[in-house]
């Protein structure tokens, strides 16, 4: 999944899990989308379910899922991994240029990654980090 297809626009790019504590999230990364969508903002949502199996189901599931759920409308993908040999290229690029607590490893679901208008990854919030903290770093992005 080439960067390029969004140049011109900002992204925050999540690797996500339906059973995990905080799937919650959703509601708060649909909210930022909603309100900034109109600006250039794109939410990429890559399900995976490395992290103790906690995206199980096919992808057409999770979509749906969500969708109910949570009321998404912002991008996802079918499922990836996220490490290891067979990891995303996306998530290799995303790795190598923000590291986090474990170097570039991924360390769980909700890692999330904002990546500016021209292709550069401006920051790496753990999993901890709720969406609407971020909030003033996309507005940033956006100018």
């Amino acid at each position: 999944m080439p960067l390029e297809n969004y140049r011109g626009k900002v992204l925050l790019i999540v690797n996500t899990a339906t059973g995990c504590g905080f799937t919650p999230q959703y509601d708060g990364l649909q909210d930022l989308y909603d309100r900034y969508a109109p600006q250039g903002f794109e939410i990429l949502d890559f399900p995976c379910n490395q992290f103790l199996g906690q995206a199980p189901g096919t992808s057409d599931e999770i979509a749906e899922f969500c969708k109910g759920r949570f009321g998404i409308t912002f991008k996802q993908f079918g499922k990836i991994k996220v490490n290891g040999k067979d990891a995303e290229p996306l998530y290799e690029y995303l790795k190598s240029q923000k590291g986090g607590v474990l170097g570039k490893r991924i360390k769980w679901n909700f890692t999330k990654f904002l990546v500016g208008k021209d292709g550069t990854v401006l920051s790496r919030f753990a999993p901890t980090v709720k969406p609407e903290e971020m909030e003033e770093a996309i507005k940033e992005a956006l100018q």
